[in-house]
């Protein structure tokens, strides 16, 4: 799996960066990004042939009547792309999304996976 670096959405806006930890074993990977402010209806992921795509929008909400004194976050949309390796099978992508964590388990496809071969005595 590699990160593609350019993170242009369709409408050439800006977008934050997500940031990701990637743990692969002998099945397959899991990807957690980090979607703080984010909320589940605002979150989309999408895979197409190689290429993954998470999505998302932030849902800061300021009190009515009051403005920021201060204000660090002006990206509202999240956006990151990865091209996925032959091996993984992004047909059974599975996604969870608990606490501003998004967690995506990505199997390795069945022509990947470790496999035992028994050898034969004759």
């Amino acid at each position: 799996m590699s990160d593609s670096k350019t993170q242009e959405t369709p409408r050439n806006e800006a977008t934050l960066m997500p940031p990701v930890d990637v743990i692969e074993d002998a099945s397959g990977i899991t990807l957690y990004a980090d979607l703080p402010g984010v909320p589940k209806d605002k979150l989309n992921l999408h895979v197409e042939a190689d290429t993954l795509t998470i999505e998302a929008d932030l849902a800061l909400d300021m009190p009515e009547g009051m403005e920021p004194s201060h204000a660090e976050v002006s990206l509202p949309r999240y956006r990151r792309v990865f091209t996925l390796s032959k091996e993984l099978d992004s047909a059974k992508v599975g996604a969870e999304f608990n606490h501003g964590v998004l967690k995506l388990r990505i199997p390795k496809a069945e022509h990947a996976q470790p496999r035992k071969i028994e050898v034969r005595v004759e």
